[in-house]
């Protein structure tokens, strides 16, 4: 049988991290709005794709939970929706505590009182929001470099508004915008 995580402070991580997920699903959802209005929608569409992930990283923690209520005493990002340079950076700055500190700070707590699945769940989140802040930072250079609609390279552009797939390559010199 496996060890009980009620009353632990591995429960009370795992509590802390849906609670957290769960909120960054939500902000990522309000950044997508922000940028599809903005005209980005490939940022658009990143953002809700992260909203998605978030979402399933609080049901991974969530299952892990016993039931009952669980007091904690934490701090949340109380943001406000901005421009999507801003969303993006804190997005991305949000992201990189999780994965540098938050999850490996709770992984080593759950390994210390003995729940090596949780310590596995940790970690393989931690894994993909290493990914998401990657993701976000590059969209932030793309916004800088005034690269979002044209590339110094080729690309490959996909046009959304018709069912029917067409992709066109546009030389560097002939980008969108």
């Amino acid at each position: 049988m496996n060890k009980p995580i009620k009353g632990t402070k591995t429960e009370q991580n795992l509590l802390k991290a849906f609670a957290g997920e769960s909120q960054a699903r939500n902000r990522y959802t309000y950044f997508a709005s922000a940028a599809k209005k903005a005209g980005f929608e490939q940022i658009a569409n990143i953002f809700t794709e992260t909203a998605e992930n978030e979402k399933e990283h609080a049901k991974v923690f969530f299952k892990h939970l016993e039931g009952g209520d669980v007091e904690i005493t934490t701090t949340y990002p109380a943001g406000v929706i901005s421009d999507t340079k801003t969303n993006l950076k804190e997005a991305a700055a949000g992201e990189n505590m999780e994965w540098t500190t938050l999850y490996a700070d709770f992984a080593k707590v759950a390994k210390d009182e003995g729940f090596p699945d949780v310590v596995r769940s940790f970690e393989q989140v931690a894994k993909v929001e290493k990914f998401h802040e990657f993701r976000y930072r590059k969209l932030i250079n793309n916004l800088v470099n005034t690269e979002v609609f044209k590339k110094k390279a080729s690309i490959k552009w996909h046009c959304t508004n018709y069912l029917i797939l067409n992709f066109v390559l546009f030389p560097a010199k002939n980008n969108l915008r």
